[in-house]
């Protein structure tokens, strides 16, 4: 246990750095929180007491819709109105390295000087929700550093995405003329869950008629995040520039219903118990690894041997789980 104390004690000073504003030291943090570890309990034991403050914003949609370029432009207007900006690329891993590609982050690279905005690109990890651990806690990190926005952006696979939901105070979905099946497909998952819709690129022709088709969904219930909030529809065209500064206010009304019905804090309580639960699952999973490695002949022949091997694997992990 004496050990241990000069690594704990190098752990809450690195928060205490990061809190204060050394962005390097916020960058140590967030590596420390990559993976589930003893370290990375310390340190989410001390953020969450300090989080709970920030507006996070998630960002999804179907690939090509131009999120990355949006999410540039929303810095750009959050800056002019003077807050601290944090932004969480998930991006598809590597399947060589297992890190991030970084696309998401090299088109907000504009940014990288501005000491006020920290962008971070994370590897999606095969999650199925496309959120993973290391993301949660990096909500909990930047939420804790003063950040007074957070954008998550996922990496946009359709229901899959759904994840965010529990995660982000607010769901802007970003669609884009010309992808009328793809959007169609969605209905059952991604766009289900929006607060914002954004139609993106809204300078091409088929702009109008996907807006109509958007907000004929949500008059009938076919799409929306099912709260007592009707979903907004935006027209944007990043490239362009224009209809950010509308979506950033669209998002600030969605803020006031949420701090004034009460589900801001509700929210907050949602993202960390999803936090914990992958915790702990990893925790698990990490455990079951090292006693199937530790019995991995027996294992094997339970495989092909035993009638029941559900069970008899069972109590094979229940054993082992009490050796370790």
């Amino acid at each position: 246990m004496q050990s241990s104390k000069p690594r704990e004690a190098y752990l809450n000073s690195l928060i205490e750095r990061a809190v204060g504003g050394d962005r390097a030291a916020l960058g140590k943090l967030l590596t420390v929180l990559e993976r589930p570890s003893r370290d990375s309990g310390i340190v989410l034991r001390t953020l969450v007491k300090k989080s709970g403050r920030a507006h996070v914003v998630g960002v999804t949609g179907i690939p090509g819709s131009g999120k990355s370029t949006l999410i540039s432009k929303l810095i750009s207007v959050y800056r002019s109105w003077g807050l601290r900006v944090g932004v969480l690329a998930v991006d598809p891993t590597s399947p060589l390295s297992r890190g991030a590609l970084m696309a998401d982050r090299l088109r907000m690279q504009r940014h990288a000087t501005d000491p006020n905005v920290f962008i971070r690109s994370i590897a999606s990890k095969g999650f199925r929700g496309g959120l993973s651990l290391a993301a949660l806690a990096m909500i909990e990190a930047l939420d804790a550093a003063g950040y007074d926005k957070i954008i998550v952006e996922t990496v946009g696979v359709g229901q899959a995405e759904v994840d965010i939901m529990h995660a982000a105070h607010t769901i802007v979905v970003v669609t884009m003329p010309g992808a009328g099946d793809d959007i169609q497909a969605l209905k059952a998952g991604v766009m289900e869950i929006g607060d914002i819709y954004v139609v993106n690129k809204s300078d091409k022709p088929e702009a109008d008629q996907l807006l109509e088709f958007i907000n004929f969904a949500l008059e009938t219930g076919e799409i929306g995040s099912g709260e007592k909030w009707r979903p907004l529809v935006v027209k944007t065209s990043a490239i362009m520039g224009t209809g950010v500064e509308e979506l950033a206010k669209v998002i600030e009304k969605h803020l006031e219903h949420l701090v004034r019905t009460g589900r801001f804090e509700e929210k907050v309580e949602s993202r960390r118990l999803m936090l914990a639960r992958l915790f702990a699952l990893r925790i698990v999973e990490e455990k079951v690894e090292k006693i199937i490695e530790a019995h991995k002949r027996e294992v094997s022949r339970i495989l092909g041997e035993s009638d029941d091997p559900y069970t008899v694997l069972e109590a094979l992990i229940e054993k082992g789980l009490r050796e370790l």
